[in-house]
């Protein structure tokens, strides 16, 4: 069999094996889910008509509901690839790469596996959320077909690029405590960004911080797209970012994990 078939045929066993993993063991992907879904009813039933005030004047529940549902999406993928750094990780350490680097297969199936099936997952996290969104009041009708595509096609890509980032993290760590905590920043950097309040209402001295990281112009596209704000340059740092983490994440867990020994 010739290498590209052989690669295709690996890699859809090794996501197939990764999918039933995370069907027997639901806890990390249900505890992953859970924090955006809190913080969702968190910040619009008890926050929402204080926090509706930093959104312009005359800002309601309802406004602020549009408003936070674009961010929290985009947490929603940042915290779901937590689980892949550590799926990843106890792969590395309990023997079974061992084992399956004795095998006739594609070498970089394994990672694949795990790329694929942690962005269907984060896919898949993102519409349960939604559902929640919708049913306390989110609507979305500046969005046409061509928006929703786009939307939809953002969030893939950055689900990609945030999974490669992920893999490494995982690659990297000793046990799995350890993967969870390097891949913290997946959660903490959308609470750091204009998910929940414009950056322009941030103390001065905080407003680089939350605008130059990867998370802001995302969810500030992805706001464009769905509520038809004004997008500007985000959409291409937006991009922009989610291809130069891809990259560094794939060259960075593809050199790590042909060096690694275990």
């Amino acid at each position: 069999m010739s290498s590209l078939p052989l690669a295709v045929r690996d890699s859809a066993t090794m996501l197939r094996r990764n999918l039933l993993h995370a069907r027997r063991y639901p806890s990390l992907t249900l505890n992953l889910l859970l924090t955006p879904i809190m913080l969702l009813l968190l910040f619009v039933y008890i926050f929402g008509d204080v926090m509706s005030a930093g959104i312009g004047d005359g800002a309601d529940r309802s406004d602020y509901i549009a408003y936070l549902v674009p961010g929290i999406l985009l947490m929603t993928i940042g915290g779901t690839v937590v689980g892949t750094a550590v799926s990843v990780s106890n792969d590395m350490t309990e023997g079974i790469i061992a084992r399956f680097r004795t095998m006739a297969i594609h070498r970089g199936s394994v990672l694949v596996g795990h790329v694929v099936g942690s962005v269907l997952q984060a896919m898949l996290s993102v519409v349960l959320v939604g559902v929640v969104a919708v049913a306390i009041g989110f609507r979305s009708t500046d969005a046409g077909v061509l928006e929703w595509l786009a939307a939809f096609g953002l969030l893939v890509l950055f689900a990609m690029a945030l999974t490669w980032v992920a893999v490494g993290m995982g690659l990297i760590s000793p046990n799995a405590e350890a993967a969870s905590n390097n891949a913290l920043p997946m959660i903490l950097l959308p609470l750091l960004s204009s998910a929940f309040v414009p950056v322009d209402a941030m103390p001065g001295w905080f407003q680089p911080i939350a605008e130059y990281q990867p998370f802001t112009p995302a969810i500030e596209t992805l706001r464009g797209l769905l509520l038809g704000t004004e997008i500007g340059n985000n959409g291409w740092l937006a991009v922009t970012w989610c291809l130069g983490l891809a990259v560094l994440g794939y060259f960075w867990s593809v050199s790590k994990f042909n060096r690694d020994p275990r």
